[in-house]
């Protein structure tokens, strides 16, 4: 044991045998992460290759820090609804281009970082309520499940309405349907490696139903990702849309991440590496930006390590590795069509709804700005006014009725730079 005191092999009662298969079992279960963001980041207008590689070598860095810094079994990958918010949000709705929006996430990150490494995350995390953290959660699940059904087929734009049910004869809506329930089955059934089983029967299923071009170019170059990494740009850094993109990013890192870590660490048996955990975190996150991601989180996946007996960092680094590994099929990816990605997402966004479980809606102070937060951020389809629009509603309702001084210094000044933004963006 005294070779491994760097993970403290025998204070947490494990052995590195046991760590190693909770980092495979921990793997297997987020490997699905390679292909569906960088599908997203894709969309952005990253070259497709080039989004591969971002996730695998960020996602391993990340797996490194966590095991060699924090010790902990957590794998940090880049997050679902986050990359959503860097695709959709930063460059489809708010029009900056993808070098933009990775100068967002480096800058976003590194407020981050300066938010971990000091008190103010503490300060943060208590300055804004909790049905306002809650109603992100679920609003980014929502907007999860609406970008899934699109992707899918199973909603279009409609006629004589915003949105209608697509064609359900047509075969790429009947592939996404099919995927979908053997997607929900397995995770009912706990099935190891769901989701990556889930995208193997959709693309086998899409193959044979004529969804997949049978020409692909199974060659692998370096080439792409040689115009993404390092490739973030800060030509709008003065200005202040691009100061607002950052908030509403941190916002949502921060917040995501002190749940996430505070529930893993406490699964984990290791509480105390809370604070550690979310600085390696924060500097990931960072990373990002110059791997050209988006930002990394604490994989919700990280509880099957846990419960596979993952103890140390040996289980991150086991994971992370196998991250480096995956290289050898990214010429594979391109394979993978919409109807076998558009069910995790559907999944994943259905699972973060669940949220709305645990939030008190009995103050309709509290209630109506979280519930328009929810509604907000997919009928805008912008994760950053969704947000801005609860915010700004929250302390206007409380002075109203003069319980001005239940809101906190800090959440009035956050509501101010919201509304300073939509009074400037459309003056």
């Amino acid at each position: 044991m005294r070779k491994f005191r760097l993970f403290d092999i025998a204070e947490h009662e494990t052995t590195i045998r046991k760590e190693m298969v909770a980092g495979v079992i921990g793997f297997f279960t987020v490997a699905y992460i390679i292909a569906v963001n960088s599908i997203i980041l894709s969309e952005a207008g990253i070259p497709f290759q080039g989004a591969v590689l971002a996730t695998i070598l960020i996602s391993f860095v990340g797996c490194l820090l966590m095991g060699f810094v924090a010790n902990a079994p957590i794998i940090l990958v880049p997050g679902m609804g986050i990359n959503a918010l860097f695709t959709f949000t930063l460059v489809q709705a708010k029009g900056f281009s993808w070098q933009e929006a990775l100068g967002i996430v480096f800058v976003s990150g590194l407020i981050f970082a300066i938010i971990a490494f000091t008190k103010l995350a503490k300060l943060l995390n208590s300055a804004i309520p909790q049905t306002l953290k809650d109603a992100i959660s679920v609003g980014l699940g929502l907007f999860l499940m609406l970008i899934g059904l699109e992707k899918g087929g199973i909603v279009v734009r409609g006629g004589s309405s915003i949105i209608a049910l697509g064609d359900l004869s047509d075969l790429k809506v009947l592939a996404t349907i099919f995927t979908f329930i053997v997607t929900i089955v397995l995770f009912l059934r706990n099935t190891k490696g769901n989701f990556l089983i889930s995208i193997l029967f959709g693309t086998i299923l899409g193959y044979f139903l004529g969804l997949i071009p049978h020409d692909h170019n199974m060659t692998f170059s370096m080439h792409e990702y040689g115009k993404v990494f390092a490739g973030l740009s800060f030509a709008n850094f003065l200005s202040f849309p691009f100061w607002v993109a950052v908030f509403s990013l941190t916002m949502v890192l921060v917040f995501e991440s002190i749940g996430l870590i505070h529930s893993q660490t406490k699964l984990a048996g290791s509480p105390g590496k809370f604070k550690r955990v979310l600085q390696v975190n924060a500097i990931s996150a960072a990373l990002s930006g110059i791997f050209g991601s988006s930002p990394t989180v604490a994989a919700v996946e990280s509880t099957a390590s846990i419960s596979a007996g993952g103890r140390t960092g040996i289980t991150s680094i086991t994971a992370g590795t196998l991250f480096l590994c995956s290289i050898f099929f990214v010429p594979y990816l391109k394979w993978i069509p919409d109807n076998a990605i558009a069910p995790i997402l559907i999944l994943i966004g259905g699972l973060m709804t669940l949220n709305i479980r645990t939030m008190d809606l009995k103050d309709i102070t509290e209630a109506f700005p979280a519930v328009l937060i929810i509604v907000m951020i997919p009928f805008t389809y912008s994760i950053a006014d969704g947000i801005a629009i609860g915010f700004i509603l929250y302390p206007l309702l409380k002075v109203s009725i003069g319980k001005a001084k239940e809101v906190t210094m800090p959440l009035y000044v956050i509501s101010g730079l919201f509304l300073l933004n939509f009074i400037l963006q459309y003056l």
